[in-house]
């Protein structure tokens, strides 16, 4: 199984029984990702050497306002899409097999995580896979210690505020907070 064969079949699927294929190409890459990731935060980098290794990770070119603190954890990296403008703040922990999308001029603050991958409830079923995406649209600012689940969409410029759970959708312009998340105002308030 290539990776793009690996990326296709976790973004088309809702529920992907865990094969033999998927199940060797998810360590494959989770090995990729720990030389990577410990390349990343074993040591200084500057700017420009972080964003070389942060596209290997991903397999994607990022501009040259990419902004990412040490240190950055993933367990794939192949289903993260990064837009233009975006900063990772120190310590954030992507799960990114069901897919990470994060558009232009996001902000994600320290001690994020972002999970894309669930399991059946019933123990007969839990090693199955249930992939859904993640989805940040444009000038997103989420806040310190956020821990975004399983198909949530975040409308363009909404707010997060610190130390939220996001389990569901958040419309664009908005400031949501809490555990779970709600909807308090509008950015413009």
């Amino acid at each position: 199984m290539t990776n793009e064969g690996f990326v296709t079949a976790m973004n088309s699927s809702p529920r992907e029984k865990c094969g033999e294929a998927v199940r060797m190409k998810m360590h494959e890459l989770s090995q990729q990702a720990l030389m990577l990731t410990a390349e990343i935060n074993g040591s200084y980098h500057s700017p420009d050497e972080l964003r070389g290794l942060m596209e290997q990770l991903i397999g994607q070119e990022l501009d040259s306002d990419f902004g990412l603190f040490p240190p950055f954890y993933t367990d794939c990296g192949r289903n993260i899409h990064i837009g233009r403008g975006v900063f990772i703040n120190a310590g954030c922990k992507f799960q990114d097999q069901g897919g990470i999308f994060i558009g232009d001029n996001c902000f994600i603050g320290h001690n994020t995580v972002i999970a894309t991958l669930n399991h059946c409830m019933s123990p007969e079923e839990r090693h199955e896979l249930l992939p859904a995406p993640v989805h940040i649209g444009k000038g997103v600012w989420i806040g310190a210690g956020c821990i975004i689940t399983p198909g949530v969409n975040i409308g363009d410029n909404a707010v997060i505020g610190a130390g939220s759970v996001v389990t569901k959708d958040i419309p664009a312009d908005m400031v949501a907070v809490g555990s779970p998340a709600k909807v308090i105002k509008s950015i413009y308030d």
